[in-house]
């Protein structure tokens, strides 16, 4: 009998996952020294303009963009450009997000000052803007206990890129299952504040690099019944408090850092390269979801994670 897509997707997903760590447990599971850690890599202007092109590409795709950003220039023998680089040039992703929603997000603010202002609780603005800062606190509250009790967290075991690997097609398993069950009937005027708390908790687990930001809010959006354009939208507008945070909590190691004038150019650049091509991944996506469904970034989580894990067990890439 003929499996069905859903059936073989969850069939290959386990059994590579499987062969994978079960042929390499020590290169897969045993992260090597980190040597990027959490400073600022040094990285040429054309280095950081292709840096910022994968970020911008992967910030709002359902793919991670920590992973990719940890992985490619590892993989092209750069090295990794450490957390306070990625986070900075994140910054040209949430200008981006804030250029694509400047309407919306005036609107929402408007709106909820007024509403405030007229003690009309249930006016559907501030429930939307009172949803986007509940669903900001769960990865506030998680991030600073992951400071608080694993002080070296960037350089643990699950940054290595074993694990952004492994996590790469768990989470594609997730989304795989969400896009099979979803029943995608609500849009963005259905929302409620309980639809941000929940995309909260899961906008929470992309603190686990290679979860992806993205993917786990639209994971979670179609288990709650979003339409697939819905459940993007709103992810791009309760990332916008969760990346900018992350990116100025980081500008602190650039501050201290000794860069230089050519360093400085390089981050910029990055920032610029990031912000351009993010604004087209949000455009891209949108329109994209309107009409078709998340497979493509399933099936190329699924591959991206058994390639990284297929790499590792031979000896190809270093799990660091």
């Amino acid at each position: 009998m003929a499996l069905s897509k859903r059936q073989s997707f969850v069939i290959l997903s386990a059994a590579s996952a499987t062969v994978s760590i079960a042929a390499f447990p020590i290169q897969v599971l045993s992260a090597q020294p980190n040597p990027g850690g959490n400073g600022v890599q040094q990285m040429n202007i054309l280095q950081a303009i292709f840096l910022g092109f994968v970020q911008g590409v992967t910030e709002f795709l359902p793919i991670s963009s920590t992973a990719h950003l940890k992985v490619v220039p590892v993989a092209l023998g750069w090295g990794d450009p450490g957390v306070a680089f990625t986070a900075i040039i994140q910054l040209g992703s949430i200008a981006a997000v804030l250029w694509y929603f400047w309407q919306d997000l005036t609107q929402i603010i408007k709106g909820a000052v007024k509403a405030i202002a007229q003690k009309d609780y249930d006016n559907y603005d501030f429930r939307l803007a009172l949803g986007i800062i509940l669903g900001t606190l769960p990865i506030i509250l998680f991030g600073l206990l992951i400071k608080k009790f694993i002080p070296d967290f960037d350089n643990s075991p699950i940054r290595s890129v074993g694990a952004i690997a492994i996590a790469s097609i768990i989470m594609s398993l997730l989304l795989g299952v969400a896009e099979q069950l979803g029943k995608r009937q609500r849009n963005f005027e259905k929302l409620t504040m309980n639809d941000g708390l929940l995309m909260g908790l899961a906008q929470a687990l992309a603190l686990i690099p290679g979860v992806s930001r993205s993917g786990s809010t639209l994971t979670e959006g179609l288990f709650m019944g979003l339409e697939r354009e819905t459940a993007a939208r709103f992810s791009f507008l309760l990332g916008i408090p969760a990346i900018t945070l992350a990116g100025l909590v980081e500008l602190k190691d650039v501050i201290g850092a000794d860069l230089g004038s050519a360093g400085i150019i390089s981050l910029i650049a990055g920032v610029i390269s990031a912000a351009i091509f993010s604004y087209i991944a949000i455009a891209g996506l949108l329109r994209f979801l309107k009409t078709r469904s998340t497979w493509i970034f399933i099936w190329y989580r699924l591959i991206f994670g058994v390639v990284i894990l297929g790499a590792i067990g031979a000896g190809l890439l270093k799990n660091s």
